[in-house]
């Protein structure tokens, strides 16, 4: 055949071949503002590409000519749908939340914005403006309660504000406000919401601490952030109730200039105390507690280049008891401060760079007098550190990396106590150290649909003679079936150098802080987990997950806050251990429609081993809870009436128990058949809320809100008591368990306002 007849037929059957084309483009919000990691999946003749953001919003992909049908999703954004003819290679601008493309062939379809959203790995990410149906006792979205109805956090029970995540300890949670770490954790009995969420824009959960940026925990890491938007005009909002109230302002300067700032005070003194006084029968005739707090952030657009902010988080907490049948006069004080001035550099449409710089303190202190005897002991944490990040791409994959170095100066225990005849003090030795850290994560396209997220941390440690140098790898693959459907797997080293010793069992922060020196190594922990997200329809969603994590010289301290002399050190106080734990993960969410919410579940097993305790054998931790169930439903009625409930099921907290009394020189002995032994009665709670809405618009807002806290007023104990009695013949042992239960039902009401 001649070669014209072939190239003849070759030319004229061509346009039955699809062509590949390039299609890219750049996503930002509706406030211009870049979107990192928004994910698109592409669909060209039921062939499918999925395709990621980079650090700058920028994504590009290689695909087949055809009908284009293009899915945005990205975490608190509208998902938006692009259909259109692609023949040629294009470039497109994406605008979420809006109706806006380049494009002239565009249909969009919208979807309300999810409450709570699955990123890669596992993560969490949430929408606290959708949120504020959560039943929550002051009427205002609490995040760490909130954080507690999600999968493989165990609920806390009443009188705690700690977190529990994946068998880890209370100390092994990392909780960052715009970066900078905060080391107390809530306020009185975890009662009241410890953050202004008026004030947070954000939150993302991170169970793994998957992300190389963030180390120095072995559990997870929790992100606020606070808005980096411009203010574009004046506006108040907060909430006023019967204990305590709230106000958030954002305040523009000029075109390039504004900041936010918020303020929180609890009256609560004022309303309970003289429900005290006025109670006869009531042994504390006089108690005084209250909290205050505040936040700003200033943002300044410096240059075309060039942006500033300033975020600052203050924090105080004080309680006061007298009780005049036992002369005794408690003054507890604990607070926190943080201030972190950062600026962010765009050399490029492809680099960026932003340096921080802060300081963050935490400091409690405790006295009390009681007849001739005073007693004080207070702790503290300080930190002052910087913080650099690059971000760029090569070749389409985003990379993230930096250096990071941190000074820590900490008095775990300072105690003094005075009498008639001695002045005795005595304090565990002040702790400096100094960490830093360089770090560089990537997240490469392996295969068509697998998506990698790689990292390294390597930090380098010194305290005193003591020194550590340590990689921890994080790994993560993401395999997206579908749009429907994905999976993930991922592993985690992590080191944990400064630590969180409990001296209670119950959220009173006489709790302090250690760094690792004098012997006490770093905390380490190695965590595998997998898991899947499914799309079940438009308005279903689910995921499912399982993990195991083993962890390495964690630390007990087995006495409580008065044990102090001179010969006493930390090292011989603290017994060191191991533990593991692993469990299973599910959460079903609805995220539209009237009734929206989320049934969340977790079976997981928590277990330690220490040589000095249970006999060296293995045992139980305290928050090994077997079930965790929380089911969370929202209703909306109509446009004045929204409905919110939560339930809570989970298994009763580990504690020691003795098995057997007997006598010896008619005093009664107990006997123990292990550590741990026994567990709390199960913890049920219900909670309501009603919210009534006189305005509802976007920008004017006024609503009542009414809660009822553990509504069917069931007894969650704090802990147990234990009274030992003799009969009258004096050969029986009577055993009278005494469970103690802070509160049961209790209703809230407030107003909550934005104009």
């Amino acid at each position: 055949m001649p070669k014209s007849i072939i190239f003849f037929l070759l030319f004229s059957f061509s346009g039955l071949f699809a062509q590949t084309v390039k299609i890219s483009g750049n996503i930002k919000s509706s406030d211009s503002q870049n979107l990192v990691g928004a994910n698109l999946f592409l669909e060209v003749n039921k062939k499918q590409w999925n395709v990621a953001t980079d650090v700058l919003g920028n994504f590009s992909e290689h695909i087949s000519s055809g009908r284009l049908v293009i899915k945005v999703d990205h975490s608190d954004f509208i998902l938006k749908t692009i259909e259109f003819d692609i023949l040629k290679d294009t470039v497109i601008a994406i605008v979420l939340e809006k109706d806006i493309s380049q494009l002239k062939e565009v249909i969009v379809s919208s979807d309300k914005k999810n409450q709570i959203k699955n990123l890669s790995g596992g993560r969490l990410s949430f929408n606290l403006k959708e949120l504020n149906g959560v039943p929550t006792l002051l009427g205002t979205t609490d995040v760490i309660k909130l954080l507690q109805l999600t999968p493989g956090v165990q609920n806390s029970g009443d009188a705690n504000g700690y977190l529990y995540v994946r068998g880890g300890d209370p100390g092994h949670n990392a909780i960052l406000y715009n970066e900078t770490p905060i080391y107390g954790m809530s306020h009185l009995l975890g009662i009241f919401p410890f953050y202004n969420t008026d004030h947070i824009k954000d939150v993302e959960f991170d169970k793994s601490s998957s992300n190389a940026k963030y180390g120095g925990r072995l559990s997870s890491t929790t992100l606020l952030n606070a808005s980096k938007k411009l203010p574009s005009e004046f506006s108040i909002q907060g909430n006023a109730g019967i204990l305590a109230s709230q106000v958030t302002l954002a305040v523009p300067v000029n075109d390039k200039t504004g900041f936010y700032i918020s303020g929180r005070k609890t009256y609560i003194d004022e309303v309970v105390g003289p429900l005290l006084k006025s109670d006869s029968k009531n042994d504390v005739q006089d108690m005084k507690y209250g909290f205050s707090d505040a936040n700003i952030t200033f943002l300044s657009q410096v240059s075309e280049k060039n942006s500033f902010s300033l975020n600052a988080f203050y924090s105080a907490d004080k309680l006061k008891i007298k009780d005049k049948n036992f002369a005794l006069d408690t003054d507890l004080k604990w607070s926190n401060f943080i201030v972190s001035p950062s600026l962010t550099t765009t050399f490029s449409s492809k680099v960026s760079m932003s340096n921080t710089v802060y300081f963050s303190q935490y400091l409690n202190d405790l006295n009390m007098e009681q007849a001739t005897i005073q007693f004080g002991v207070s702790s503290y944490v300080k930190d002052l550190g910087f913080a650099n990040s690059v971000r760029f791409s090569i070749h389409n994959v985003p990379f993230e990396s930096g250096l990071q170095y941190v000074y820590h100066d900490l008095q775990p225990q300072k105690i003094n106590v005075e009498n008639l005849a001695t002045i005795d003090n005595y304090s565990q030795r002040k702790i400096d150290a100094n960490e830093a850290a360089i770090f560089v994560s990537a997240k490469p396209k392996l295969l068509e649909n697998l998506i990698a997220e790689l990292g390294l941390r390597i930090n380098y440690y010194i305290s005193g003679s003591d020194s550590y140098l340590h990689f921890q790898p994080r790994v993560v693959l993401n395999y997206y079936a579908s749009e429907k459907y994905s999976f993930y797997a991922s592993y985690n080293k992590q080191y944990q150098y400064l630590s969180l010793i409990t001296t209670s069992s119950v959220g009173i922060p006489t709790d302090f802080w250690i760094a690792s020196s004098d012997g006490i190594k770093p905390q380490s922990s190695n965590e595998f987990s997998i898991g899947s997200n499914q799309n079940i329809s438009r308005n279903f969603s689910s995921s499912f997950g399982g993990f195991y994590r083993s962890m390495k010289n964690l630390l007990e301290y087995p006495y409580g806050i008065t044990q102090f002399n001179e010969i006493t050190t930390l090292k011989n106080d603290l017994y060191v251990g191991e533990g593991k734990a692993y469990g299973f993960e599910m959460m079903l969410k609805k995220s539209n429609g009237k009734f929206t919410g989320w049934l969340s579940y977790t079976l997981s097993w928590s277990e330690r081993n220490f040589d000095e305790l249970n006999n060296g054998n293995t045992y139980f931790a305290k928050y090994d809870r077997r079930h965790n169930l929380s089911v969370v439903g929202m209703y909306d009625l109509n446009t004045k009436w929204n409905f919110g409930i939560t339930q809570i099921f989970g298994s009763g907290n580990r504690f020691t128990m003795p098995t057997s009394w007997y006598f010896i020189n008619n005093n009664p002995v107990k006997e123990y058949s292990g550590y741990n032994n026994a567990q709390m009665p199960n913890y049920i709670r219900t909670d309501l809320s009603v919210n009534y809405y006189f305005i509802k618009t976007s920008k004017k807002e006024s609503a009542l809100n009414f809660s009822i806290y553990n509504t069917l007023n069931v007894s969650n104990p704090i802990y147990v008591v234990l009274d030992v009695e003799v009969n009258e013949n004096k050969d029986k042992v009577v055993v009278k368990q005494d469970e103690k239960v802070l509160y049961r039902i209790l209703p809230s009401i407030s107003w909550r306002f934005k104009f």
